[in-house]
């Protein structure tokens, strides 16, 4: 291996057929501005040499916390396949253009409730979000729903990926590449 970018996509290739459904489920961590670390799960939505995307609330607890420091960590795993994928990097918003075509592309009651929900903010009770969801349809009943100015992209761009598989007596294998400018590094690493 030369560079991460092929064995990448095949194991993204390779976890896609294994589950079609959660392949893209990924622990996105961040930490805020005291340094306090905090995951979630997050959907890649692409995952390529430009890097890996995701969206999500620009107001939200992962978003404040990029804004205060742009680094994050993701780590995927794929039981069935024995594989775990970590990547580390910068993260940076994605453009309005990239934000609204993923927008379009979602379905109608998704794109309702990026409006309706005031993500990691406090919910007093359900009936709030349900009102705030039936407002938000009355809205733009009949009507394309535009993509809300406070919701969009990210992508982190990879200095680091690790490639980990599952091995007898837990002696898993290990393929730790690291990026300096825009050359690899690729080592073997200790289980």
């Amino acid at each position: 291996m030369t560079e991460p970018w092929p064995t990448l996509e095949r194991w993204f290739a390779d976890a896609a057929a294994s589950d079609p459904v959660f392949y893209n489920a990924a622990a996105l961590a961040t930490a805020d501005r005291d340094g306090r670390p905090s995951s979630r799960i997050v959907l890649l939505k692409r995952h390529d040499r430009h890097g890996v995307e995701f969206f999500t609330n620009r107001a939200s607890r992962k978003a404040r916390d990029l804004a205060d420091r742009p680094d994050a960590a993701i780590c995927l795993f794929w039981p069935r396949l024995g594989r775990q994928l970590r990547i580390e990097g910068p993260v940076t918003a994605t453009s309005s253009e990239r934000s609204d075509a993923y927008f379009a592309s979602r379905d109608r009651d998704s794109q309702i409730g990026a409006w309706a929900s005031r993500q990691s903010e406090p919910l007093p009770d359900g009936d709030t979000l349900v009102a705030r969801i039936a407002a938000h349809a009355e809205r733009f009943g009949g009507r394309e729903v535009a993509r809300p100015p406070f919701w969009g992209g990210y992508v982190m761009h990879p200095t680091v990926i690790e490639f980990w598989s599952d091995g007898v007596a837990r002696l898993h294998e290990r393929q730790e590449c690291r990026r300096r400018d825009d050359e690899w590094t690729i080592q073997s690493l200790f289980p």
